[in-house]
């Protein structure tokens, strides 16, 4: 059964965790989300459409790709319109060979937001494209695995939120969660 995107962005960002992320037939298993809401302080959505978040507002399965600090390019996946789910850290498992190649290095190579944009190989003409199935897949992945859940970081407005998730027991994340943050996955 395919993803389905156009769904409450905190269940969207906890459905993709352990999704098979491709791009451009480069990725693997996604390890760590962040749910941006329409209402949302710290989404790029808050205030409105503009020329930078302009994908923000497409349709479900639209990717969005956005600078962060002048040189990150950071890859999120939209779900209903102002919300987005920012991919956070990926298990490198296809076409590791040139995630590393992209990275000039095989430490963490797609753990953290940064690192992955770079490993996957995204750039800001990217944004507004699709994960049809083409360029960009997201594949369902093992709805038994267990989950962390945290506040989101990195962010100064509303970080308190739990709305940043994890595959438990999985090395590779962007940082620790806090302890106790294991909770049962949704159906």
């Amino acid at each position: 059964m395919p993803l389905q995107f156009d769904q409450d962005i905190v269940t969207l960002a906890r459905r993709l965790v352990g999704a098979r992320l491709l791009v451009r037939g480069v990725g693997g298993t996604v390890l760590e989300t962040e749910a941006y809401g329409r209402d949302d302080p710290a989404s790029h959505s808050f205030r409105g459409p503009t020329l930078r978040n302009a994908a923000m507002f497409g349709p479900a399965g639209t990717v969005y790709v956005y600078m962060s600090y002048g040189c990150h390019l950071c890859l999120n996946v939209v779900g209903r319109p102002g919300e987005a789910v920012l991919i956070r850290a990926v298990l490198p498992e296809v076409g590791v060979e040139v995630m590393v190649a992209r990275r000039g290095s095989a430490q963490n190579i797609a753990a953290g937001p940064g690192r992955l944009g770079q490993a996957l190989g995204v750039s800001l003409a990217d944004s507004g494209k699709c994960f049809d199935g083409g360029e960009f897949r997201l594949d369902p992945g093992a709805a038994e695995a267990g989950l962390l859940v945290g506040p989101r970081i990195g962010i100064t407005r509303a970080a308190e939120r739990p709305w940043r998730f994890g595959l438990a027991g999985a090395s590779g994340l962007s940082r620790p969660f806090p302890p106790a943050a294991d909770v049962p996955r949704l159906p």
